[in-house]
């Protein structure tokens, strides 16, 4: 038999790698590892790279197990989703590999100037309401610029036509430069063992039929951003046929 919510809470709670900060926006809580991950729990001087939005951790495991010469920190507010790649992690004796729960909002707080080289997002909600809450929304990259290396990677990995659309459009308004970009990412001639991990989510979509979509870019240091004012279809499947969504068609 599987392991309860609670259990698997109090597994995180004892789990020397992993750092639960579930706070809201709102809430002015100091972290004492910001500008110390290398020195105090890495314990090397390796690149960190994120993975937003982790889900049940499967892309920060996959990678940490391929480059030991990298860290990695999982992010999530989901506790019970979190505790798979984090079990994992733990029995595996990965040394490389952390996970934070917290709220993304609020990234900004757990890593100083510069801390971070790369950024995942690996089917992130394309939040189709409202742009603030997209993790390639400019909202977002104001915080990220705050703690990831000049001309740090982000990856973007997504089921959804949306979000890559937004991000193409988010790209181009700002003219950040991309080093790679498909709408069929296992039909296109980059599928090296980096993206083909899969994650539980992933898998669902590919079941379903749908084509992955993968951007490469980098976010530049400095320049004012501009949030891309366009109209852009939803992804229609996403609606799961509620009649309240029936009738969105466009989103701004």
């Amino acid at each position: 038999m599987g392991k309860n919510k609670l259990e698997k809470f109090a597994d995180m709670a004892s789990y020397p790698h992993v750092f639960e900060y579930p706070y809201s926006a709102v809430d002015n809580v100091p972290f004492d590892m910001k500008g110390k991950w290398h020195r105090k729990f890495f314990k090397n001087d390796h690149p960190i790279v994120l993975e937003l939005g982790c889900g049940r951790g499967e892309y920060t495991i996959g990678l940490g197990k391929m480059f030991p010469e990298k860290n990695f920190i999982a992010v999530d507010i989901k506790g019970a989703r979190m505790w798979t790649g984090a079990t994992d992690a733990l029995r595996s004796g990965m040394k490389n590999v952390a996970f934070l729960r917290t709220n993304i909002e609020i990234i900004e707080r757990f890593f100083a100037e510069g801390e971070v080289s790369e950024i995942w997002l690996t089917f992130s909600d394309p939040q189709m309401k409202k742009a603030t809450k997209r993790l390639t929304s400019t909202y977002f990259m104001e915080r990220y610029r705050k703690f990831l290396q000049p001309n740090g990677i982000i990856h973007l990995k997504t089921d959804s036509n949306f979000m890559f659309t937004y991000t193409k459009y988010m790209i181009e308004a700002n003219q950040f430069p991309i080093d790679f970009i498909t709408e069929d990412l296992y039909h296109s001639d980059l599928v090296d063992d980096i993206l083909r991990i899969k994650t539980y989510y992933e898998q669902q979509w590919l079941d379903r039929g749908l084509s992955i979509k993968y951007i490469k870019f980098r976010l530049p240091k400095d320049g004012q951003l501009k949030e891309p004012n366009v109209e852009i279809e939803l992804d229609s499947y996403r609606s799961y046929n509620r009649s309240k969504r029936r009738g969105l068609q466009t989103s701004k």
